[in-house]
């Protein structure tokens, strides 16, 4: 009965919450779904492979957060562009435990980083799956897409865009919280 009322206070105290808009890529079956389900209802789950976009809204401490899941497969990697277009931040995904498609993740992530519409966009690199034993440590990651170069070092960077990597486990709830804070950190400082 009440609840319009408190979507009221919702809109009203918004209003001073920087509004971030973050899309969550990378390559099917890298745990981007299972990341916005844990970003949104502190939850894992098991999904479906992602068809279609999925959306969810959250606050993030000051900031109101749209995060886009786009999905992996090929068709979605096609759309991924257009959905990072005035995006605050990107969120790439890859399985640490799966190498036979590091070469395959390594093309799309440089795509993204050789996007000129995405030059002031900071990316943050998850490499997920940490809790597989089959899983390579940061360097080995670093290495096998390319980025040795492009990385900012968490604690200070001279490149004009921040692209950092944290290894992570969705399903354990590690890692990633350590990531999304770096990221929204880019985010602020860049307005």
């Amino acid at each position: 009965m009440f609840g319009w009322i408190w979507s009221l206070f919702d809109w009203l105290f918004s209003f001073g919450r920087a509004n971030t808009k973050i899309v969550i890529l990378g390559l099917d079956n890298a745990g981007k779904t299972t990341l916005l389900g844990v970003m949104k209802n502190n939850r894992v789950g098991t999904y479906d492979p992602t068809k279609h976009p999925q959306i969810a809204e959250m606050l993030i401490g000051s900031s109101r957060i749209t995060a886009i899941d786009m999905g992996g497969h090929r068709a979605a990697r096609r759309l991924w562009r257009d959905y990072c277009t005035g995006a605050g931040g990107i969120v790439f995904m890859v399985d640490a435990s799966d190498l036979s498609r590091f070469q395959e993740a390594a093309f799309e992530l440089d795509g993204l980083l050789r996007s000129s519409e995405l030059e002031h966009t900071p990316v943050l690199i998850l490499g997920n799956k940490i809790d597989d034993h089959r899983a390579v440590s940061e360097h080995e990651l670093v290495e096998a897409l390319g980025i040795t170069e492009r990385r900012c070092n968490k604690p200070r960077h001279t490149l004009e865009r921040s692209v950092e990597v944290f290894m992570c486990s969705i399903v354990r709830k590690a890692g990633f919280v350590e990531g999304l804070r770096w990221l929204l950190r880019q985010v602020e400082s860049s307005r």
